[in-house]
Formats: structure tokens, sequence, C-alpha cells
């Protein structure tokens, strides 16, 4: 019988819900930012000029999400569009200068909760938990 508790993907579903809500919680009340949006800057901070279809394939966020997010970046102010090649239908989105600066103050905030949160468990175990999910990302793509 299922055992509910027991079973992995609901046991995974309920640790990143929690790490997400404490991370989200952070970023909108100093940032006004949604999780989504974060990963669009952070994203793009990385990586300029990509169009939708791509920060969907870096995110693994929805179409729908991802043209959300990109939607209030824009207004914002904190992103910025272009045509993509001779094709005006799509576009690349790249971080403006306000983009860049507020990256430039979110990211050593995201550092700093990461530390925290993984001061629960050890370098050694760290290790271990980083190996694990990249086999389970794996196993996963491997089912699609």
């Amino acid at each position: 019988m299922l055992r509910l508790d027991a079973f992995l993907p609901y046991q995974l579903s309920i640790v990143s819900n929690a790490v997400s809500g404490v991370i989200a919680r952070t970023y909108e009340s100093l940032f006004g930012l949604r999780i989504p949006e974060w990963r669009l800057i952070a994203v793009l901070a990385e990586e300029e000029g990509l169009t939708q279809q791509a920060l969907v394939a870096r995110t693994e966020m929805d179409k729908m999400t991802v043209s959300r997010a990109a939607q209030a970046l824009v207004a914002r102010g904190l992103v910025a569009r272009s045509a993509h090649g001779t094709d005006r239908r799509s576009n690349t989105l790249a971080l403006t200068a306000a983009g860049q600066a507020l990256y430039a103050q979110i990211s050593p905030k995201a550092l700093e909760l990461e530390r925290k949160l993984l001061e629960a468990i050890g370098e050694r175990e760290l290790k271990q938990l980083k190996a694990t999910l990249d086999k389970l990302k794996a196993a996963s793509d491997s089912l699609r």
C-alpha cells in the first residue's frame, strides 16, 4: 500500500515547497519579486539575450509562468525585449541596468539563505545530496 509520508516524490515536493516558501517570502518582502521573476533574473544574469522558449527550457517552468514573469519584469523596467533575428514573433530578453543592479542586491541574499539552509547538514552530506539529486533528475528525464 502506498503511504504518502514514505513516498519519495511526495517528500521531495514537501521539502521543495518549504524551501521555496522561505525564499519566496524573503524575495517578496525585500525586492517585490515572485520566485519565477527571480529565476528569470538569475538566468538572464548568467546568459543575456535568451528567448522565452530558451527560458522555459532553462528554468523548467511552463510557458505561461515564464511569459507572466517576463511581462512583470519588463513592466518594472528590469528586463528589456528586443527582436530575435528575422522572426518578429520571437523576442530575446536581457536585463536592463536596473535589472543588473537588482541582481547584484539579491544574489548575496540568495547565497546567505542557501548557507543558512545548508547549516542543517554537513559537507559530506551536501555532496551526497547533490549527487543523489543529479541521479534522480537523470532518472526522471529518462522516463519522459
